[in-house]
């Protein structure tokens, strides 16, 4: 029996595991942009701070920390796709080893709802900000 026919016959194929990998990456980026876009959000109020200091002129911020909570909210996301991911990773990876794959979106539905929420509250932020 060639190793083709041995691939064929098996639920282990190489092409299925390395797409899991592949899958695994991108959550993994998604996870570290959300991240670094919550770093970017926390930093620019203390930024707009700074510069009013340096400046010596008063800037108007909003004094509810919004941008603080909303920035520490999608750390904690990205950190939680990141986790998920795995998880999920692992779980797919032991469906492919078994033979017995069940696609799932859990994860998409879940990070997109908490995505729309925040993009939400990052709406009415601006907007308050603005007025």
């Amino acid at each position: 029996m060639s190793l083709e026919e041995n691939n064929n016959l098996s639920p282990f194929k190489p092409n299925d595991h390395l797409a899991n990998e592949r899958t695994y990456l991108a959550w993994v980026r998604t996870g570290i942009g959300i991240m670094a876009f919550g770093f970017v959000v926390v930093k620019f109020s203390l930024f707009v701070k700074q510069i009013g200091f340096v400046l010596q002129t008063q800037v108007s911020t909003p004094s509810h920390r919004y941008s603080s909570m909303i920035g520490i909210i999608l750390v904690a996301m990205g950190t939680l796709a990141i986790l998920f991911a795995f998880l999920q990773y692992r779980k797919t990876e032991e469906q492919l080893k078994s033979g017995h794959y069940k696609p799932t979106t859990l994860l998409t539905t879940l990070l997109t709802g908490v995505i729309f929420l925040i993009s939400i509250l990052l709406i009415a932020y601006l907007l308050e900000s603005s007025l």
